[in-house]
């Protein structure tokens, strides 16, 4: 776990209880949580750019899960830099010519990593969209960070169609790290290859999941993509970008 600055050693972050209430409603409590139980810090594979990430992984997890369960939110999947999105981050700062100019949503953003890395390597426009408030909390935080004019959506998009809501205006879709429930899995593909189907360009990073797809993917690029043995069950993943082929 990261100790707050200006605690003493051994010392934890302060529960949701202390920073807003039991049921964080404002922005503002689930910022103080953010900062205190987090450290801004490079993802391992893009240094270009910094987050607020949980250095100890199950402690924050075990936190959020105590505190939150009676509010019924979820895990803090935005808290760490999945190798997914990572990657992705990578293969767009590495090809700025394929955002710049572009406006670019990242779809189950977590913390935004790919959508501020879109930016950073001269996208128009971000965008980052995840159901979970605290992500979307997140994101701006990650965003001033770095001095990027990052926009965030937190409400479910999977279903949108090219053109119209949280997709207006864009020109190009990534995701990362979105293969790890079968359920999940089978809609966000099946919505994403419409989307391709569509014209729209759509990315995807993926570590070797469970439920990524087997067939249907062009090969952009493979990343070796250091992790955290608490999150992975090792300290590399093979994480490859793939552009998405319409259904």
């Amino acid at each position: 776990m990261v100790k707050p600055s200006g605690t003493d050693d051994g010392a934890q972050g302060p529960t949701l209880a202390e920073v807003g209430g039991e049921r964080p409603q404002s922005d503002a409590a689930r910022a103080a949580f953010i900062r205190a139980w987090t450290a801004a810090l490079p993802p391992p594979l893009v240094p270009e750019l910094v987050v607020y990430t949980a250095q100890e992984a199950t402690d924050l997890w075990q936190a959020t899960e105590d505190e939150l369960h009676a509010a019924g939110l979820p895990p803090p999947f935005w808290a760490f830099p999945w190798a997914g999105g990572q990657a992705v981050a990578r293969w767009l700062l590495d090809h700025p010519e394929q955002v710049r100019g572009r406006a670019v949503l990242d779809f189950g953003a977590g913390g935004g990593l790919a959508a501020l890395a879109a930016l950073r390597a001269g996208a128009a426009r971000a965008v980052a969209a995840d159901i979970d408030a605290f992500a979307a909390t997140a994101q701006r935080l990650n965003a001033a960070l770095n001095g990027l004019p990052l926009e965030t959506v937190d409400r479910d998009i999977i279903g949108t169609p090219a053109g119209t809501g949280a997709l207006a205006g864009i020109d190009l879709v990534v995701a990362g790290d979105v293969c790890y429930e079968a359920g999940m899995s089978g809609q966000v593909l099946t919505w994403l290859r419409g989307l391709a189907a569509t014209g729209l360009p759509v990315l995807l990073g993926d570590p070797g999941r469970t439920f990524a797809p087997a067939d249907g993917v062009e090969e952009l690029a493979s990343y070796q993509v250091p992790t955290p043995l608490a999150l992975e069950d090792r300290t590399m993943r093979t994480t490859l970008v793939w552009r998405l082929l319409a259904a």
